[in-house]
């Protein structure tokens, strides 16, 4: 998204950074680098130094990823009810040995170790960890500073610190874990959704604002706008079609018919918004692309909310038959296609990702208010890398604006090179609340008893079904709020001197 890069002040500890192909990465050459490569403290650098073309933050972020990728899988594990028939044989669940049970809770009724009371705990210990460390990072700039270190380095203590957490909380109750995690779960969640929408609707932003520059300056950036925003509309076009196709049939599924006409109805509603001489008299049109982009997102959600259902049952010449589903709307018995559970379940983590790192990015661009400094953020040039201008912040604490790429000066360059690529607070607060939006999208959100893997991604549920329509409208409304802002107060045309 906004790629430029904000620069506070000057480090004061010169030999001691290296710049190593990258913003923000540093290497601190000391003994304790050298033991650390070798020894228990693993640091990210020793990463680095083996691959060159990954910078320590780098290799960072991907053991943190990796970490999260590997903490959902063994989620994924203890509640499937196939995974934990087939490996321990028993049907219901996997027991905590019988000798400790009665040593730790004085009997011998104890938490199951699987199902979604143990998806519950694993996320609970993956997000007190991450937690931990955003706090323990709050207000750290400087890549050289020790608490950097915190996020760099240390690599075995932390993952015994994770098993640590995890082990904590497979040791408490179920009457005392669920009562309060349970909703500090969907407050995460619902909070982790409000990121990701302000983050796609940034990106549509800072994209449209970026060739709209160009487009008032040359017909070829014009050009560009029209094919692009085409581009998305045939494809919002294209899933609309898809989606009436195989998620409706003509003896049912009313609802689905029912939410895919009207958010057709929204992406009309904002396409004519985008064009409007009302709401932008100066530049009629230019939130074309900007609107395109957030209709092929409306489908995307509509899709994933369309699959997350559960399916409906007719009955036919005295046969309940299935409906409303891929696979499923032939008057036939047929079975579950699991490639669009796996495709859902695909590109939900692929946003997960992306917005744990944008969030980091753009915190450490524009401090804590950057949720709505993004929107006013102003570009000097267009580009096609349009998430790669630079800026800088002179010493004397006063702004600047974003100058391009090929106007940076050697001495920004320099002082760029000793600050965080990405704010190591936002990152792992990020990753925190994405834990708990993955574990109440695997529990099925706010009915949790008797979740199974099979269940939640091949049969859906009506509240992850209606979490996600909600989640849809929110979209839109952040959208339409976008542009009548101008209306509503005309000096916010105009971007405050941050």
């Amino acid at each position: 998204m906004i790629g430029a890069k904000a620069i506070r002040g000057r480090t004061t500890t010169p030999g001691l950074a290296q710049q190593h192909g990258g913003v923000g990465d540093v290497m601190v050459k000391t003994p304790f680098y050298q033991v650390g490569c070798c020894g228990p403290l693993f640091r990210t650098s020793c990463c680095h130094s083996r691959w060159p073309s990954l910078t320590e933050s780098s290799c960072s972020r991907l053991l943190y990823i990796l970490l999260h990728l590997g903490a959902s899988a063994i989620c994924c594990l203890l509640l499937s009810r196939t995974v934990v028939e087939g490996v321990w044989g028993k049907a219901h669940g996997i027991q905590m040995p019988s000798v400790l049970c009665t040593h730790l809770f004085g009997s011998l009724d104890c938490p199951v170790l699987s199902g979604s009371g143990a998806v519950y705990r694993v996320c609970a210990g993956t997000a007190t960890f991450h937690l931990l460390q955003a706090l323990l990072l709050v207000g750290l700039h400087s890549p050289t500073s020790p608490r950097a270190q915190l996020h760099n380095s240390f690599w075995s203590f932390k993952l015994l610190l994770l098993l640590g957490l995890c082990t904590v909380a497979f040791c408490i109750p179920d009457e005392h874990l669920f009562p309060a995690w349970h909703y500090i779960g969907i407050c995460g969640g619902f909070t982790f959704i409000l990121l990701q929408l302000v983050l796609i609707t940034a990106f549509a932003h800072s994209w449209n604002k970026n060739w709209q520059t160009g487009a008032a300056q040359d017909c070829n950036w014009f050009l560009a706008v029209l094919v692009a925003a085409l581009g998305f509309y045939i494809m919002a076009g294209v899933g609309a079609a898809l989606l009436f196709h195989y998620y409706t049939h003509p003896d049912g599924c009313l609802l689905n018919k029912m939410l895919l006409s009207l958010h057709l109805c929204f992406c009309g509603l904002l396409s004519f918004l985008s064009i409007a001489p009302c709401i932008h008299p100066k530049h009629p049109g230019s939130g074309l692309l900007q609107a395109s982009i957030i209709s092929c997102y409306i489908m995307y959600l509509t899709f994933s909310a369309l699959s997350s259902r559960p399916p409906e049952t007719i009955t036919f010449q005295g046969q309940n038959h299935t409906l409303c589903l891929p696979g499923q709307n032939k008057l036939e018995p047929q079975i579950p296609d699991t490639s669009v559970a796996v495709l859902s379940a695909g590109i939900m983590y692929a946003c997960v990702l992306f917005a744990c790192n944008e969030a980091s990015y753009l915190a450490e661009l524009f401090g804590p208010l950057w949720i709505i400094k993004v929107y006013n953020y102003e570009f000097q040039k267009p580009s096609l890398c349009f998430c790669c201008p630079q800026t800088v912040e002179p010493e004397d604490g006063l702004s600047s604006r974003a100058r391009p790429a090929d106007q940076e000066t050697p001495a920004a360059a320099q002082v760029q090179s000793r600050h965080l690529s990405y704010s190591y607070s936002a990152f792992h607060f990020a990753f925190f609340l994405a834990s708990l939006y993955v574990m109440v999208t695997l529990t099925n959100w706010f009915s949790y008893e008797g979740a199974e893997l099979e269940k939640t991604f091949t049969k859906g549920s009506w509240a992850t079904f209606w979490v996600k329509v909600a989640s849809c409208w929110a979209c839109v409304l952040l959208y339409l709020g976008l542009f009548l802002a101008p209306l509503l107060a005309p000096h916010a045309e105009s971007p405050p001197p941050w």
